[in-house]
């Protein structure tokens, strides 16, 4: 396979299992006992490794949320506390996730390795929140843990590719969630309301976007041989396997 293929077939994989933790139940006791609601931990944890920066800012580095969802939990998070703290908190939350649902996952040290490759690997240009996630301090923890902060960071570049591909594209950011596959219910769950505009004329577009969105994503994965992207995408199946088996999260 090539380093494209091997991004758009991960693609989907990565998007759900980067994503998992923030849907565990524990994690949302974590923004309980912060303080905070969980909308804003969301918010505040994804773009608090930004630093303390304004709401606006946010807005333009998340891309696809809603500019007064994004005021709303921006701005209820930066009352308890400081950005990074909710970034910290995130990344822990991440790391505990992974300790639990990943453990048990055949390979998971070896899919930790590949992950980190492409990531290392990855051209983080114009993607100002993926790179600062890289910039993060790595957790010092088990495999399974590295493992999960290798899907949170991978996913971040493939969301800010997609937010690229998108703008170029022609695709405002509510254009490009009703294009995508989950279409008004992930437009809606991004703060965006109803009523939407028809997108039967943007479909072009879209997948236009979607083919550039691979091909900037597999800058990272050419750090991987056509064989070891093979066994990425293995990984990645078996290792999503496991997590819906054991849902609820």
């Amino acid at each position: 396979m090539t380093p494209e293929q091997v991004a758009a077939a991960s693609k989907p994989l990565v998007l759900g299992l980067g994503a998992a933790f923030t849907r565990c139940p524990a994690t949302l006791r974590r923004a309980g006992r912060l303080g905070i609601p969980g909308w804003a931990f969301h918010v505040a944890g994804r773009a608090g490794a930004l630093g303390d920066v304004r709401a606006a800012t946010v807005t333009a580095a998340l891309g696809f949320v809603a500019p007064d969802a994004v005021a709303d939990g921006w701005d209820a998070a930066a009352r308890v506390l400081r950005p990074s703290e909710v970034a910290a908190a995130y990344l822990a939350e991440c790391c505990r996730w992974g300790a639990e649902h990943l453990i048990a996952v055949t390979g998971v040290t070896r899919l930790a390795t590949l992950l980190h490759r492409v990531v290392d690997a990855a051209d983080a240009s114009a993607m100002p929140l993926f790179a600062a996630w890289r910039a993060m301090p790595p957790p010092a923890d088990s495999p399974a843990a590295r493992a999960a902060v290798g899907l949170l960071l991978l996913r971040e570049h493939v969301v800010g590719a997609c937010l690229l591909a998108s703008r170029a594209a022609g695709l405002t950011p509510l254009e490009a969630m009703l294009t995508g596959p989950e279409g008004e219910s992930a437009a809606l769950a991004c703060g965006w309301p109803p009523p939407y505009p028809p997108v039967g004329p943007l479909v072009r577009r879209r997948l236009w976007a979607d083919a550039v969105t691979d091909r900037l994503v597999s800058v990272g994965f050419r750090a991987l041989t056509p064989a070891e992207g093979v066994e990425l995408l293995d990984l990645l199946t078996a290792a999503h396997t496991h997590v819906q088996g054991r849902a609820p999260f």
